[in-house]
Parts: structure tokens; sequence; C-alpha cells
């Protein structure tokens, strides 16, 4: 059995976990931590976070589609029976912005807003986009190539995802650096480091990132085009025409808009930077690992695995239960850690090492269940893309030094990452 790390202090018998997530050692490299809690209390409870935590690959998976559990707590009790503060008033266009995501509500209104928007994300849809977004990213290798180096963070995997994205919705191109500005504040709310100064901040991109909204709603009402929120807005004059009930609000319209522009890049961005570091450290060949589509693909599901962006989602217990020996009450709040049950020793042999070959089960990266990630085909289709041809354009790329992680655990993401040819 492996010494601890001193960051690290695992009671194997109670199954507490003391573990500081802001400490650089931990979000630089977590896959070791998630090993040590694998093998020692796969299930724990983490002090500093208050809170059950799972990393088994077949838990997370199980809890992931367990209806037991939800993103919402509110519709089946109040505040007050379940002990919680009332909403904070700096925090007041964050939570208008939140209040219809899809990532944040439960059917039947979660069915609703994902079927209105759910046909534009289909495989066969999204396909339609691959040559659009190879010419995007030779048009971008074009502007650094000749220079023998660049920071691929600001060059390439910030550019590709936010564009296509914003094309898809129906957003200028020119807008993309802005919209990176808003989604980075405003995902703030989710990192451990959050302090007050991020949550005034998340307000304030919450505020303007909705009225630039509610524009191109005005705009597209007057003026329809071929795009996701011109059809988002004709499905809901068409449906509550025919009195369906289909009917989408203007702040629904909103909150969609933004969490699809938001899930919708902020993830491929960290999942680049983390695919290009993972190949470039493994010492594999970069034209073996790309040879064909099919090697391509399992080489993009491998870094997935391996270096997920997103590492936790949470749930609400929404009655009395008992997982893993675990009491819970309806109130409860627990966290799956995605990345974690992505190196369960008992699904994934040698967990650890980066092996595109492998035919194993499926990695649970983009979640599962109803809230499985709607965007998944656009970022996988980006990721098989987009990588092929980086390496293939720059067949000499390596390193220039060792990357810094950022810290916005529970993202994982570089700081930057600088390459030389």
């Amino acid at each position: 059995m492996t010494s601890l790390p001193d960051f690290l202090r695992i009671d194997a018998v109670s199954r507490h976990v003391s573990l500081d997530g802001r400490n650089p050692a931990f979000y630089s490299d977590p896959n070791q931590v998630y090993s040590a809690l694998h093998q020692h209390c796969p299930t724990f409870y983490w002090e500093e976070q208050r809170q059950w935590f799972f990393t088994g690959y077949e838990h997370v998976n199980a809890l992931l589609r367990d209806r037991r559990f939800g993103r919402q707590i509110l519709h089946v009790a109040s505040r007050e029976e379940l002990g919680l503060p009332e909403p904070q008033a700096h925090l007041v266009n964050f939570d208008l912005a939140e209040r219809h995501s899809l990532l944040e509500i439960e059917p039947p209104e979660h069915t609703r807003l994902r079927t209105l928007i759910n046909r534009a994300f289909v495989s066969r849809h999204i396909e339609r986009l691959r040559p659009e977004i190879a010419d995007l990213a030779e048009r971008l290798i074009d502007g650094f190539e000749k220079d023998g180096k660049t920071e691929l963070l600001s060059s390439f995997a910030d550019i590709i995802p936010v564009t296509m994205i914003s094309r898809m919705i129906g957003i200028p191109d020119e807008m993309g650096p802005q919209l990176l500005k808003w989604s980075h504040a405003y995902v703030g709310m989710y990192m451990f480091k959050r302090s007050k100064e991020d949550e005034y901040a998340a307000d304030r991109a919450a505020k303007e990132f909705a009225d630039y909204v509610k524009t191109l709603i005005s705009d597209r009402r007057r003026t329809p085009a071929e795009d996701l929120l011109s059809h988002m807005i004709h499905t809901e004059r068409k449906s509550s025409d025919s009195g369906r009930g289909q009917h989408l609000t203007d702040d629904e319209l909103v909150s969609t808009t933004i969490v699809l522009l938001n899930a919708g890049h902020e993830a491929t961005v960290h999942q680049i930077g983390n695919s290009v570091r993972v190949i470039l450290e493994s010492g594999l060949t970069p034209a073996e690992l790309f040879r064909d589509e099919t090697a391509t693909e399992r080489t993009v599901e491998e870094t997935l695995r391996i270096c997920a962006p997103v590492h936790i989602f949470q749930r609400w217990a929404l009655e009395d239960l008992e997982i893993d020996g675990v009491s819970l009450k309806r109130g409860d709040k627990v966290s799956l850690i995605l990345a974690a049950a992505n190196l369960d020793p008992r699904v994934f042999s040698d967990p650890l090492t980066f092996k595109p070959d492998r035919k194993e089960a499926q990695n649970l990266s983009f979640g599962a269940g109803i809230h499985f990630c709607i965007g998944a085909p656009l970022a996988r289709l980006e990721l098989n893309t987009v990588l092929p041809i980086l390496f293939r354009r720059l067949p000499d790329l390596r390193l220039e030094a060792k990357p810094v992680v950022k810290d916005v655990y529970h993202f994982h993401g570089l700081e930057r990452l600088d390459l030389v040819w």
C-alpha cells in the first residue's frame, strides 16, 4: 500500500478525508489523490467540503441515473424544511440566469427545454460542422506555424469551441473575446477557490451576459435566422399557438442560451489543452495515435478518461436513503467525482497510464442519465477534428516548459500551454 502525500489525511475506518482543494499539489495532479482514495475509501466524507463524495465507477454511474437524486431540491421541500439560507442579494442576477438552466432543473421543465434544443446537438446534425471546424483549425495554425512556437490556449484552444457554439446559436464571431470574459467570470461560481469578489464578478457577468442575450432575442423575433436561437423562439411561438404547453419565456431563453454558450466551450477549451499535454508527455507517436478515424476516436476517449475537464457533479438526495452504507437524509447534497470514476482500478486496468488502445468501459467525463452533457457530440467532434490537424501540421510539436495547472478545481485545465516545433 503506497504512502499518502502530506496534504492528504484518510481515516479508512470512518471514511473521513481531510484535503485542501486549493493545494497546488492536489489540483496540479488530482489523479494521484483519486488513486489513493480508490485504494483506501472510494466513498468518503470530505471534511473541508462537509459532504459525502463517491469515486467508484459503479456508484458514480448509477447515481447519475438514480431519480432519487436530482439537481434541484426546492421542488420537493422548502428552504425552511431543509434549513437552507435565503438567496443572497449580491447574486440576484446570477441566480436568475441559473433558475432555468438545463444543468440545474429537473423534469418536467428539464424534459421540455431539452427536447426543444436536443435536435440541434444530435450527432448526425453536428457532423455537418466538421468541414467548418477543420477550416477554422487550419486557418488558426496558418497564423502561427511560421513562428516556431505558440501559446496554444490563446491562439487555438480558446478560439475554436467558442466560435463554433456561437455560430450555432447565432452570435457573431467578433463577440468571442467578450463571451470568454463573461464565461470565465460566470463559472467562477463553481470553483473551490470562490471568493466574495468572484461572486460579485459572476453576478456582473450574468447581468451583462443576460442583457446581451435579450438584445439577440429581440432581434431574432423581428428577423429570424437559420440558427439555434431563432429555432428556440420559433418553436416557442409554434408550440404556444398549438396549445401544447411548450412555451419558452424570455428568462428560459436567456438561461438556455447562457448555459449552452458556457457548457459549449468552457470544458472543451480545457480538454484541448489537457489532451495535447497528455499526448506529448506520453512519448507515443502522434502520427500513430491519429492514423485513422478509429485510432483518433480511441485516443480522444482516452484523453477524456485520464484528464477530464470537469471533475465533479453534485446531486441532492430527494428522499431518505442509504448508498454504500452511507445514510442520507432528504436535502443532503452529495458529490460524484467523474474524473475519479474514470480511474477506478476495478474497471480500468493500469488506470493512471495513458493507453489509447484500451477497450474497457465508457468514460464518464460527460456524465450520464438525463443530465448527460447535451454538447458531448459537438465536443467530441471538435476534439476528433482539431487534434489530428494540429499534430499533422506540426509534426515536431513539443512542450517548451512543464505546463502549470490552473487553480480552478473542480474544473481541470492549464494556465497556458507553451509549445515549440
